[in-house]
């Protein structure tokens, strides 16, 4: 593989997908509360047998880690979270009184922010609320920051259900912990892991980034190395996405100090062929899993599914969000919460649903995201008949380089496409395709 030449050709804005239509392209001016109600509870009727997926986002944190993408509210002030929890009960309700009754949970997950600035209590509170709806075989899972998350958090969160967790880890060099403030050490995720294990978790995440500002080929080997001794079940291996025109904390250090292009990915591949040769296996993108694992046991069977929450092995077509920024996804439409803790509180508080966009999935567009997920998760896809001129056409070129195989009506990704698969799923992106952004709505590819 000609790393350079590939990176030069495809190392481009691209989306990560979570989602098709990509949020920039939602068609919002058509979008409203009585349409996402209506489309909601079709789909619920629809597919009731299948259960719902959860997602509550808890956005406080005590200080910013400034490589960060997510909605956060940076305060020290505790007091935040009992009103805070009460109108995310506020919101479940809403739900359940729209859709008839209280529908039965098949997977949940706490996403922040960072999820352990809550007290044990307070979680406590807000899960004994919502434990009435979890399923039996429910899988529930939560963030955590190891530098404040302590033994009590995890028992009481054990005790509601929760088996499964991920920690935030980054990269474990002081240099580059300096560099993006966010700061802990392995003696401490070690603690954490030990804990977790004796209490009964059988599924532990690290979310670690390459290309992060200062970062070495030196230093993300150690930090590795440190990861391999506590080996967690999962690892997600994400680069680094610079985007400091909406996040304007990634200022705080300079392009210079940011591995790009040829550098970038020489981490990305020194840090896979690392977990690879470790015992670890790929799982569709930027994702790593052990054998024993549900994620591979999903992945190897077929069953890999994909959605704002990120890869999981329970497929649900309805997602419901609760707290501020959320996305909740019915296949047929997308709704997302109030992005300010303000606004989506006076709402919650006035009896409305805090939903402020959205978007109606046309026809079009449920074909089109079919197609991508299948690439995100299978790494294949299936047409039923001839493959669309037009995407063949805007793949032409990755054939030629080997990044995707074609067999009749089956395209493929290859070895070396796996880096690139983004740009892949851009070939299938009509929207993209019909409306291409004047300014960087999408950090670099690769």
């Amino acid at each position: 593989m000609d790393t350079p030449a590939l990176l030069k050709k495809y190392n481009i804005a691209a989306p990560r997908y979570t989602s098709y239509p990509t949020v920039p392209y939602w068609e919002t001016e058509s979008f409203n509360v009585d349409k996402w109600r209506l489309s909601l509870t079709d789909a619920y009727n629809k597919y009731r047998n299948q259960g719902v997926s959860l997602y509550i986002h808890l956005p406080f944190c005590e200080s910013l880690c400034t490589y960060c993408g997510c909605n956060t509210r940076i305060t020290k002030n505790h007091g935040v979270e009992r009103p805070y929890i009460e109108a995310l009960l506020k919101e479940w309700r809403m739900y359940c009184d729209l859709l008839g009754e209280t529908p039965k949970i098949k997977e949940l997950h706490l996403g922040g922010g960072t999820p352990t600035f809550f007290s044990p209590e307070n979680l406590h509170r807000l899960m004994n609320s919502i434990s009435a709806a979890l399923g039996n075989e429910v899988s529930c899972s939560f963030e955590a920051h190891p530098d404040n998350t302590t033994f009590e958090h995890l028992a009481v969160l054990y005790r509601l259900g929760f088996k499964r967790m991920s920690l935030g880890i980054q990269d474990f060099d002081p240099k580059v912990q300096m560099m993006i403030n966010r700061f802990q050490t392995p003696e401490q995720v070690f603690r954490i892991m030990t804990e977790a294990r004796e209490i009964g978790y059988n599924s532990i995440n690290f979310d670690l980034i390459y290309g992060l500002p200062g970062q070495t080929p030196g230093g993300l080997t150690q930090t590795l190395n440190e990861v391999l001794i506590m080996r967690p079940e999962r690892i997600a291996f994400y680069g680094y996405a610079h985007v400091p025109w909406t996040k304007p904390g990634q200022r705080h250090y300079a392009e210079k100090d940011i591995p790009q292009g040829e550098e970038k990915f020489s981490l990305y591949q020194q840090g896979r062929e690392i977990l690879l040769n470790a015992g670890y296996q790929e799982i569709g993108m930027d994702h790593f899993a052990l054998k024993k694992d549900s994620l591979f046991k999903a992945s190897e069977s077929y069953r890999l599914h994909r959605n704002f929450m990120g890869y999981t092995d329970k497929r649900t077509e309805v997602l419901i969000g609760l707290g501020v920024s959320a996305i909740s996804d019915c296949k047929t439409a997308f709704a997302q919460n109030s992005k300010t803790v303000e606004e989506y509180l006076e709402k919650v508080n006035n009896g409305e649903l805090p939903t402020f966009r959205g978007h109606i999935s046309s026809d079009r567009d449920l074909y089109v995201r079919e197609h991508i997920l299948n690439l995100m998760c299978k790494g294949v896809t299936r047409f039923t008949s001839a493959i669309p001129g037009l995407i063949y056409k805007r793949l032409a070129a990755m054939l030629e380089d080997h990044l995707v195989e074609i067999d009749g009506l089956q395209l493929q990704i290859t070895k070396d496409g796996k880096a690139f698969i983004r740009n892949v799923c851009m070939a299938f992106d009509e929207r993209l395709w019909q409306k291409e952004p004047s300014t960087t709505l999408f950090s670099q590819s690769v």
